[in-house]
């Protein structure tokens, strides 16, 4: 399998656990379609809590190594990283450093959901001790002395 970059025959490792093909020139790496989702595992293994793949999908530029048919470029999770997909499934390429960029997304959406999580617990734990009333309770309040 040749790099879609830079044509370099492209080498099988073990990166992460996967075993990928990288690139030793360009050093960006092959996964094969079910490789995204086992290296976006070891971050946020609740698979439906990682939300939509591809936004924004348009003509890449490069090729897919695997059947050479253009692959398509698309936004990853709506964030400003940019990876390539092999429309056939065969799978994606990720530049130089994209995996930790992956890797990097899926550490900040579990904490911010953990942190939305934590709010709406502690809001729900105010409203049962009653501490906390509605603007509109309080507004009413000042008119009727309560």
């Amino acid at each position: 399998m040749r790099c879609p970059r830079d044509d370099t025959e492209l080498n099988v490792e073990q990166h992460r656990g996967i075993e990928v093909d990288r690139c030793p020139t360009c050093e960006g790496i092959w996964l094969d379609y079910h490789e995204l989702s086992d290296l976006e595992h070891k971050s946020m293994p609740d698979e439906d809590l990682r939300g939509t793949l591809v936004y924004s999908p348009r003509p890449s530029g490069i090729n897919c190594p695997s059947c050479q048919e253009p692959l398509t470029e698309f936004q990853y999770r709506a964030r400003n990283l940019e990876l390539d997909m092999c429309e056939k499934g065969h799978g994606y390429w990720l530049d130089h450093g994209e995996d930790k960029q992956v890797l990097e997304f899926l550490k900040e959406r579990i904490k911010n959901l953990e942190r939305a999580y934590s709010a709406e617990q502690k809001w729900h734990q105010s409203k049962r001790a009653g501490r906390s009333r509605s603007l509109w309770d309080r507004i009413k309040g000042i008119f009727t002395g309560r």
